[in-house]
């Protein structure tokens, strides 16, 4: 598979492949935010943004023998509505779409023109998409504790409760009340890296926006 596969891998929920990530949200800027602590920024923010659209950019992080190695970069775009919608779709190096409708995954494979669908079910939990466009009901799942100051963002750590999840931390960097990136640390010392830009909060969305239609003549798999 190609390593566009296995970064999609690495940021998806335990027992169930699920975006993690993927995906964040928000845009406008909010000055009162400008000094606040992580935690209290992200709390906000989740509860002011119901739904998002934006850009990302991803690479994942590998030490071996002491040496670190990064992938190339992914990019595309994102848009969410909570809890559980998401369209997270990569653009280059390889076109793949992953979208969830808030009760299955769909993700779409364009190279191969295959489809596999997977159940969503509580996978959700304890993942770093539930941190994103989950329920607002964070520390049911997570222990959460600011992380200090880190290239210009105010970082908050997120430790799944879970232990037989994908990843040991999460980190979110925030600035002016806006989550810009994330790293997902697992258990084997790999590190993904995102970063979000192109912010648009709660912007209008068609009532069919996470209807997945299947291709025409696609290989359908469940």
């Amino acid at each position: 598979m190609k390593q566009q596969q296995s970064l999609v891998t690495k940021i998806l929920a335990p027992r169930t492949v699920l975006v993690s990530a993927l995906l964040v949200a928000a845009a406008l800027v909010a000055p009162r935010f400008a000094h606040a602590a992580a935690l209290d920024q992200f709390k906000s923010f989740v509860a002011s943004t119901q739904s998002a659209r934006g850009e990302f950019s991803q690479q994942l992080v590998k030490i071996d023998s002491g040496t670190a190695k990064v992938s190339n970069k992914s990019t595309g775009t994102f848009i969410f509505a909570r809890p559980g919608k998401f369209i997270w779709t990569y653009q280059k190096p390889y076109e793949q779409l992953l979208q969830a409708d808030g009760d299955k995954l769909y993700i779409y494979d364009k190279d191969l023109n295959q489809v596999t669908i997977k159940k969503l079910g509580d996978a959700l939990g304890s993942s770093p998409a539930a941190i994103l466009f989950g329920s607002n009901d964070l520390e049911k799942n997570f222990t959460l504790k600011e992380a200090g100051t880190k290239n210009g963002l105010e970082w908050l750590e997120a430790t799944p409760k879970a232990k037989d999840t994908t990843f040991d931390h999460i980190g979110i960097g925030l600035r002016n009340g806006v989550p810009e990136a994330m790293e997902l640390r697992d258990s084997f010392g790999q590190v993904s890296l995102l970063t979000f830009t192109k912010f648009e909060k709660n912007p209008p969305m068609p009532a069919n926006q996470f209807k997945f239609v299947v291709p025409k003549g696609a290989d359908v798999f469940q």
